[in-house]
């Protein structure tokens, strides 16, 4: 789920540039971002750094990048900003948005831990949404898994991600660094398929009975 990077090297007035392809992480676009009026800049014997700009003209978003080569490999160090992982927003109320939102930079950081605390904060913003009721965050997701309409494996899948962000959330528990990239990675899926479940099916459902309706007008 990580972004994928494609880097070579170019050369433009005389200079060596190093071209680099990914998703941008502001339109979330594909392709190959346009050198700027400035050098790439050698930081030290194996790192060069540079500004690269969207190539789609509705965004010309800007790309920070270091890149690393050395006598054993070459890759991409590291981007600013972060490209995270793309999810609509239709529907969804703007707390809710919020928080996965934080769960979905954090996870682009590599800061694991933080994002399945967002990810279980993101099941309380939809319980306290849909006004379900219970003491604890366990009780409040089987009451709201009575008022909303989801497959039975994800109003189970609820309950895994509660655990998750309860053991990142309570340090004293041994658990809590166990939570890296593959349990976040998963964990993202899940929730986003949630999301879509409370927030965006029924209006999908609805767009689909709209356009029969036309259809039978006609």
């Amino acid at each position: 789920m990580m972004a994928n990077y494609k880097i070579e090297q170019i050369t433009a007035s005389g200079q060596n540039l190093m071209k680099v392809s990914t998703r941008c992480p502001h339109c979330r676009h594909n392709g190959t971002f346009e050198t700027v009026n400035t050098n790439d800049v050698h930081a030290d014997q194996e790192r060069i750094f540079g500004v690269r700009r969207c190539p789609n003209p509705d965004c010309h978003g800007f790309l920070f990048f270091v890149y690393r080569e050395d006598y054993l490999n070459s890759f991409l160090e590291t981007t600013y900003p972060k490209a995270t992982i793309p999810f609509s927003t239709e529907n969804i109320p703007n707390n809710i948005v919020d928080a996965f939102k934080e769960a979905l930079i954090s996870h682009s950081n590599n800061c694991f831990i933080a994002a399945a605390i967002m990810i279980r904060k993101t099941l309380e913003e939809i319980c306290k949404d849909r006004n379900a009721e219970g003491r604890t965050l366990y009780e409040r997701l089987v009451d709201l898994s009575s008022k909303i309409v989801l497959p039975t494996e994800l109003r189970e899948g609820m309950q895994d991600l509660r655990l998750l962000g309860n053991d990142a959330a309570h340090i004293e528990a041994n658990t809590f660094s166990e939570v890296g990239q593959e349990e976040v990675e998963i964990s993202i899926e899940f929730a986003t398929e949630i999301l879509k479940g409370v927030y965006q099916y029924e209006s999908l459902l609805q767009r689909i009975r709209g356009l029969r309706r036309q259809e039978t007008s006609n």
